[in-house]
């Protein structure tokens, strides 16, 4: 499958970057205490421990997704990851899966722009048979021809089902397009269908010899294993790989555009209209105290009943029927904030972008209080007690993380550095990129349902269902409107 947001990981960092047992922060022990080592071959290796139960989480990350892919070959990521379940000359295709339920286990894979991971979690007592038939696809994946052209008929039904057949998904990646002009994160993880249709065994193959490689996967195992377990058990099975130079990662370009882009679109198909306000800003690997920042500002501006967009909007001037900010920070490369709400039966697209920047332009101007900041982290806080109960979470937090360029130090001290962001840098964030006077690649999306005869006939410029629109930046420094985005 493939991750667009990944919204369980999210909440499971924000649920698990706290103290386990006590279910309090400490400010002084780290929140894992996870153990990390270096294979021979160059593999890092993570360990989590957790003996509350006799399971272990076996994850294995390759810090390559669908960002990295050739021109001309969109989805291809994807289309391995699929592969990577079709059998090697060892393990001939299902064993991996009939083994896995057959022990009484789990497994599954997702892959992402930046990264693609494969997991199992089984009783501990099978650990070591997952990590041999998980490290025999990682280095001898070879399908037969007759599964690479089923398997390429299942990913082009997945992307009929999951975003063609779906206007609201299919308009999101069109807004992301747009976002990230000339870079990867524009593509769709799972690929352009013209181009999904060509994909073919030789094209997985190249994908596979350049990216999975042992010095750029990262191995993360959480539950009950010590190191003096697994160490050497990683070592003989991981740490015979060879080691071999795989690609460069691939450089960002940007299209360096001023101003917003603004996409309007009517579909039959679509039963309510949603507005959206995107923004490129830094992730934790490209900028970390602005994302922290970011991550707060998020909690304050939505996301909850009391947040100052919901309450604003939706409780007090109903101008919106619902409001919330997705803001993913786990990127290797700059990353998206954006504002989605549904308007109110009488409120127009404009109306409601006004007042979301209104909103935003008080922030600007006179800051959010101290309670508004302890509320914010209390309530991230709360969100994270409420998954605690998870063994497979921890591996999956620090797997993304790394996997994207962010430090184990950073994951463990994340509550510390989290409630070290005060007002004033909240305040910055919010004038530094949600600006509505001086914020740059920024996208605005308005989908609705087709307007009837009578609105149609009112509409002076609505001869086209979809009509994109770049309006020029301005120079003008005052201060009054602003948004977000996803």
């Amino acid at each position: 499958m493939f991750a667009h947001a990944l919204k369980l990981s999210r909440l499971l960092f924000l649920a698990l970057l706290f103290t386990s047992g006590m279910y309090t922060l400490s400010a002084t022990a780290n929140t894992f205490n996870a153990e990390t080592f270096t294979l021979s071959n160059g593999m890092q290796v993570v360990l989590i421990p957790n003996h509350k139960a006799p399971v272990v989480t076996h994850m294995l990350w390759i810090k390559a997704g669908s960002a990295y892919e050739e021109p001309g070959t969109s989805g291809i990521a994807h289309f391995l990851e699929h592969l990577m379940f079709k059998g090697t000359e060892k393990y001939p295709a299902g064993t991996f899966s009939t083994t896995v339920k057959k022990l009484g286990g789990e497994h599954n894979a997702f892959t992402s722009w930046d990264y693609t991971a494969y997991f199992e979690s089984i009783s501990v007592d099978h650990f070591e048979t997952v990590m041999d038939m998980e490290a025999d696809r990682f280095q001898h994946m070879n399908p037969p021809e007759e599964e690479v052209l089923s398997e390429r008929d299942v990913i082009m039904e997945e992307r009929r089902q999951s975003i063609e057949n779906k206007p609201q998904r299919l308009f999101s990646d069109n807004l992301k397009n747009a976002l990230f002009r000339m870079h990867p994160y524009g593509r769709p993880i799972i690929g352009w269908s013209h181009e999904m249709a060509q994909l073919d065994k030789a094209d997985a193959l190249a994908f596979h010899d350049d990216w999975y490689t042992p010095e750029n996967a990262i191995l993360v195992v959480g539950g009950a294993v010590t190191r003096n377990v697994l160490e050497p058990l990683a070592e003989k099975i991981y740490g015979s790989i060879p080691a071999h130079e795989g690609r460069t990662p691939p450089q960002a370009i940007y299209s360096e555009y001023a101003g917003n882009t603004i996409i309007e679109k009517e579909d039959p198909n679509v039963h309510s209209r949603k507005f959206y306000k995107l923004y490129r800003v830094p992730s934790l690997t490209t900028h970390k105290d602005d994302a922290l920042a970011l991550d707060v500002l998020t909690a304050i501006m939505a996301n909850s009943t009391t947040s100052r967009l919901y309450k604003s909007l939706v409780v007090d001037q109903k101008l919106a029927t619902q409001i919330y900010i997705s803001y993913d920070n786990f990127r290797r490369d700059n990353t998206s904030f954006s504002i989605v709400a549904n308007p109110a039966e009488n409120t127009s697209f404009d109306e409601l972008s006004n007042a979301i920047d209104a909103e935003i332009t008080k922030i600007i101007r006179d800051g959010v209080t101290e309670d508004e900041r302890k509320r914010a982290v209390n309530n991230m806080q709360a969100d994270a007690i409420y998954a605690l109960d998870s063994l497979s979470g921890p591996a999956m937090i620090v797997g993304r993380a790394l996997a994207t360029g962010v430090s184990l130090d950073d994951v463990e001290t994340w509550v510390d550095q989290i409630a070290a962001v005060d007002a004033n840098s909240l305040q910055m964030v919010a004038d530094k990129y949600l600006n509505p006077k001086t914020a740059e690649h920024t996208v605005i999306g308005k989908l609705s349902p087709p307007l009837a005869p009578s609105e149609s006939e009112a509409a002076d410029n609505m001869a086209d269902e979809t009509s994109i629109v770049n309006e020029p930046s301005t120079d003008d420094t005052d201060v009054q409107d602003n948004s977000p985005q996803e």
